[in-house]
């Protein structure tokens, strides 16, 4: 049974930063994509970042360009969200998405898509305050 684990969750004042995590199990990232995605309340889960399986290509939401960073490490079969310059709207759980199939990006390259990804973390809660 695959497993997402996302860790690294917490609470901190704006500015701040947080490192986000996200392991593995019975589940090999090394040739997929995997992404992070956060829901605030009331709000529809949207797409945060996405990083391809050579690690070299990365995309992100608007919001977040020059704040947040993806990476990974396919030793660990992890992933990992760097938060940099915190802010309260970045308030929300953060879940981590992983591809169902072998392809190595996500049809259209539509990454932001929540049926592109085939496997769900249960997420770890973010909250900025002011």
């Amino acid at each position: 049974q695959v497993q997402l684990v996302e860790s690294g969750g917490g609470s901190v004042q704006a500015g701040g930063s947080l490192r986000l995590s996200c392991a593995a199990s019975n589940y090999d990232i090394s040739m997929k994509y995997m992404g992070w995605f956060r829901q605030a309340p009331g709000k529809e889960r949207e797409g945060v970042a996405v990083i391809y399986f050579g690690g070299g290509t990365t995309y992100y939401d608007d919001s977040v360009k020059g704040r947040f960073t993806i990476s990974r490490d396919n030793a660990k079969n992890s992933v990992y969200l760097q938060m940099n310059s915190l802010k309260p709207e970045d308030t929300a759980m953060y879940y981590c998405a992983a591809a169902l199939d072998a392809g190595p990006t996500p049809p259209g390259g539509k990454w932001w898509l929540l049926f592109n990804y085939g496997f769900w973390g249960r997420g770890t809660q973010v909250t900025i305050s002011s």
